[in-house]
């Protein structure tokens, strides 16, 4: 009895040649891996994409020993083909735009000019490819005043306002500003960029022609600030730190228990009278001071102090137990175990061990690596997770093969220091 074929992936047949590191660029070149794209991901000869050595943690061999090569790397860049080319060097600015002309799309997140002086920029390589969609990552964007200064994650919290509203408020303890505990901006400069892409190739199904996309970290910084960002514009005031606090909703925080801590999400006025019918207080729903949202907010002061009181009196567990029944929104505050140990996470397949060799052949001694798995669940096309994240240089044979190169040329090549 033969297997069934596999869905064919949402992406089949689109060829992306990924010039980026680090984050942003890589995360959008995974996502569009995963939906079925053949992404080409060129590494510097004998480095590699920095995120490569930017641990611990490391890898761990079969023996359970630490690698040099750092777990970072790993987070986004499943489904790839690593390939190692100097691009400094003519030869191997000529095989990028050999795979430039075969490409769909192209991600870099050099400086802005940086690669024009390797004649890769996108008007260079657009002209040879009209087809072609190129999709530029920076800090600040193509033009304006900071455009050509660096961009990292932290920077752009900082400069958009995302840690003056993150963390508790000067006056309490711990107060002070905070970074998100993950590279927010460049994750979701990410996910806009792979959202432009597909974008793009809609638009290129009609036209005939690619496109460049100028996408910065400092537009989606100042993007996903959201309702903070409508707030301030509406009104002028700038919002402040109020720790795991809501601006517009209460009781919507974390809550001490007797054991512990948990999270309250209370969104609107029924849940919050069944809350109160559950915790023993059915007054606070009737409470002038408590009967609506809005008034809520007003008088969080009195009404939390109160609450806090009320959920010391029993365990997290028995609380989500309780609470879960009367449909009000309450969750444990877990740590990453805790979240991968969760019953959900587990049923939903989210921890995912993909092998990094065929048949089991690992000469790094890293023969699998596990990831987290695609939140996109499509009914048709779901994302394939084929391949764990490349050992670098794991693919640079197979693709220039591809291209046409023979066995001497290659050879060639790697003894002059272009592979």
């Amino acid at each position: 009895m033969s297997l069934p074929t596999p869905p064919a992936g949402a992406l089949d047949g689109i060829r992306v040649l990924d010039l980026s590191r680090v984050l942003a660029g890589p995360w959008c070149t995974q996502i569009l891996a995963d939906l079925g794209a053949d992404v080409v991901k060129i590494e510097r000869p004998g480095v590699g994409d920095d995120t490569r050595h930017w641990g611990p943690p490391f890898l761990k061999d079969a023996a359970g020993h630490d690698t040099d090569q750092a777990s970072y790397y790993t987070a986004c860049n499943r489904n790839k083909r690593s390939v190692t080319l100097d691009i400094a060097t003519p030869e191997g600015q000529e095989l990028i735009r050999q795979m430039a002309l075969q490409a769909d799309v192209l991600v870099e997140n050099f400086k802005v000019g940086g690669l024009a002086q390797y004649g890769l920029d996108h008007a260079s390589l657009m002209a040879l490819n009209p087809r072609l969609i190129y999709c530029s990552v920076t800090g600040f964007g193509q033009d304006g005043p900071y455009a050509e200064r660096a961009g990292y994650d932290l920077m752009i919290q900082a400069m958009t306002g995302m840690m003056s509203i993150t963390g508790r408020p000067d006056a309490e303890a711990g107060g002070g500003p905070l970074r998100v505990g993950v590279a927010l901006t460049d994750l979701f400069t990410g996910v806009y960029a792979s959202t432009a892409i597909l974008a793009a190739l809609n638009v290129r199904h009609s036209t005939g022609r690619g496109q460049h996309i100028d996408m910065a970290l400092l537009d989606v910084g100042m993007a996903i600030l959201a309702n903070q960002a409508a707030g301030f514009l509406a009104t002028g005031v700038a919002p402040a730190r109020q720790g795991n606090s809501h601006p517009s909703l209460a009781p919507y925080q974390d809550f001490p228990t007797l054991n512990g801590s948990m999270l309250l999400a209370i969104g609107n006025d029924g849940q919050f009278a069944r809350f109160c019918e559950a915790a023993g207080r059915p007054e606070w729903a009737k409470d002038p001071r408590f009967a609506s949202n809005t008034l809520r907010v007003r008088h969080r002061g009195e009404l939390i102090p109160a609450m806090e009181v009320v959920t010391r009196t029993r365990s997290t567990a028995d609380w989500v137990a309780l609470l879960e029944k009367k449909a009000v929104p309450c969750g444990p505050i877990n740590t990453i175990a805790q979240a991968f140990g969760d019953a959900q996470v587990q049923a939903r397949g989210l921890a995912v061990v993909l092998p990094r060799w065929p048949e089991d052949d690992a000469p790094d001694g890293v023969a699998t690596i596990t990831g987290v798995a695609s939140p996109l669940r499509l009914s048709n096309n779901p994302p394939m997770l084929r391949n764990a994240p490349p050992a670098l240089g794991q693919h640079t044979e197979e693709v220039l093969a591809q291209l046409g190169l023979d066995t001497a040329r290659i050879e060639r090549l790697r003894a002059d220091g272009v592979i």
